[in-house]
């Protein structure tokens, strides 16, 4: 992966890709598109724009990224609802870093039209 290339996994560059949302000139569409601009928020270190994307019922007063966690990517395992029709959503997925790798089903809803992270619950 090229410096270039969006850690999210899907082709083409994080300026055309995750970079949008983290910079607020675009709202993620569905709740996949939030899940793969987080985990690039993460490879980036841009915990504002966690913080910004998760739903104010859950979302912690501060976020501490840990700046050695080295993350090497991502597999959309399943996705339920989420799309522009819908209030709710999930979606599971695998995240790699160096030495292992996080297996997650995550709850997202649209509060004000945008969709945030509620929570998630581990797997394996």
């Amino acid at each position: 992966m090229t410096s270039r290339t969006c850690p999210c996994g899907l082709p083409g560059t994080y300026d055309a890709c995750c970079a949008r949302f983290h910079r607020g000139s675009a709202g993620a569409p569905t709740a996949e598109a939030l899940m793969r601009s987080r985990y690039s928020a993460f490879v980036k270190g841009d915990a504002a724009y966690l913080l910004r994307t998760w739903h104010p019922r859950t979302r912690p007063e501060r976020l501490e990224l840990d700046p050695r966690m080295r993350w090497t990517g991502l597999e959309i395992v399943d996705s339920t609802d989420g799309s522009a029709f819908h209030a709710t959503g999930t979606v599971t997925f695998r995240a790699s870093y160096r030495g292992g790798a996080l297996h997650e089903r995550s709850r997202f809803e649209r509060v004000d039209g945008a969709w945030v992270y509620v929570d998630g619950e581990f797997l394996d």
